[in-house]
């Protein structure tokens, strides 16, 4: 059923062709009306020559759709997409397509389902968290039409390239797109497809018009047009090094990927302190921030002519974090500064005004299941050059040992007409790496003349 409705899709793009050109042609007269067509000649198709048709038609046999049932009825939780890989029965997908069976093995388990509507069980052999990857293992095998190069396939911008995948459950499909380059904005680099990539299509490959993959779909941006992302090859090259087809199925995926959050929050952190902070002045104040291809910075200004006050904003953050499952991401750096100033306010209505935003300022739940509540002190302290009132909290993930949240408040108090505020927030970090950038941060902190 689900083949019949991309065929309809596809004939109806091939039929306006096909009755379009005769009639430019060759117009009939009208009263001499053509003779009704015998259904031989009414089924009639062009030979296949779109590229996309040729793609599909040699791929539909390799391509799978990857679910996540619940154990207790077999209910489907979430679907994805993979592709086997060569004439293995190995298959490459997301790991965010497989992360509710990967880390509750107990409630749910794996199913992949073919463009025939055969179906089996899976196996899950290895993840990468960082470049959301995973293998699994399935009870068929794949015909070798995707075969993962040795080397990374050499892309042009422009060139277009070819996405498959199960988009919303509605049958196996395949959209065409353009290569536009390299992000590099994100911590660990993927493609940039123009393309249409849906929810259900995570996990399928991308290929090339010579059936090369170049990439895996992974995510779209919801802010976007047809802006959609790829993981490069070779980190999908790299993980099936490592995972031989008679490999036995790890006991404990939760370790695995403790194991890869740690090894992101050190390169992560040493990244961030890699040297001094840079700076940014906010009246009188110097305050840090981090612009790099992995954190932007966005200002904006409050300043109304009724108002008896001033505000200004820095914002600073990561533009990508971690999937580690549906209700969490992690792995991530943000900075914000506000810079508040009285332009009517005496010193006790000011003091008033800045003291509620300071309290404004939330440290998580106490009733988030994920993450114990936030432990926070404060104390009144004073770096180099100024001095100011901080607050620390931090909160332990509940199931993955040695990763924190470190939040950061402080509050300048050297002046009874203008206020500094500022905000670090570090997430999934050892408690280690929490501390070190905490205080490269409240070190950083500064105002001019200040003792």
């Amino acid at each position: 059923m689900k083949f019949n409705k991309l065929a309809l899709a596809l004939t109806l793009a091939w039929g306006s062709t096909a009755f379009a050109a005769p009639s430019q042609s060759r117009p009939a007269p009208a009263a001499q009306p053509a003779p009704p067509a015998t259904q031989e000649e009414a089924v009639a198709l062009p030979t296949p020559s779109s590229a996309a048709q040729k793609l599909y038609m040699n791929a539909k046999k390799d391509l799978l759709q990857v679910r996540s049932l619940l154990k207790s009825g077999r209910t489907q939780s979430s679907v994805g997409s993979g592709f086997l890989v060569g004439t293995s029965n190995l298959v490459l997908t997301n790991y965010h397509v497989v992360s509710q069976f990967a880390l509750d093995p107990e409630t749910y388990t794996g199913e992949w389902v073919d463009t025939a509507g055969q179906r089996g069980n899976i196996e899950l052999l290895a993840v990468d968290v960082l470049h959301d990857l995973a293998v699994v293992r399935v009870n068929r095998y794949g015909t070798g039409v995707f075969k993962v190069p040795e080397r990374e396939v050499r892309l042009s911008q422009g060139q277009y390239l070819y996405s498959l995948g199960n988009p919303l459950d509605l049958g196996f499909a395949i959209s065409e797109g353009s290569y536009n380059g390299v992000i590099t904005r994100s911590f660990y680099e993927q493609l940039m497809f123009t393309g249409p990539i849906n929810s259900g299509m995570s996990g399928g490959p991308s290929v090339t018009a010579d059936g090369e993959v170049v990439g895996v779909n992974v995510s779209k941006r919801l802010d976007g047009e047809l802006v959609s992302f790829l993981v490069p090859i070779r980190y999908a090259q790299e993980l099936l090094k490592r995972v031989p087809s008679d490999a036995q199925p790890p006991h404990d995926f939760t370790t695995i990927v403790t194991q890869q959050l740690l090894a992101h929050q050190r390169a992560m952190v040493d990244q961030l302190l890699a040297g001094p902070l840079s700076t940014k002045q906010m009246g009188p104040y110097q305050v840090p921030v981090r612009e790099n291809e992995q954190m932007r910075c966005w200002g904006r200004a409050n300043v109304k002519g009724e108002k008896a006050f001033a505000v200004d904003n820095t914002n600073c953050s990561m533009e990508s974090a971690i999937f580690v499952s549906g209700s969490m991401q992690t792995g991530q750096v943000a900075i914000r500064h506000q810079f508040m100033r009285s332009t009517g306010l005496d010193p006790i209505r000011f003091a008033q005004l800045s003291s509620m935003s300071f309290k404004n300022e939330s440290f998580g739940s106490y009733k988030d299941s994920r993450m114990t509540p936030p432990n926070c002190t404060e104390q009144f302290v004073k770096n180099k050059s100024m001095p100011m009132r901080a607050v620390m909290c931090v909160r332990a993930y509940r199931k993955f040992p040695g990763l924190y949240d470190f939040s950061l408040l402080t509050a300048s108090t050297d002046d009874s007409l203008m206020n500094l505020q500022s905000r670090l927030d570090a997430r999934g970090v050892s408690y280690e790496n929490g501390m070190r950038a905490a205080r490269a941060f409240m070190e950083s902190l500064a105002r001019e003349g200040g003792k």
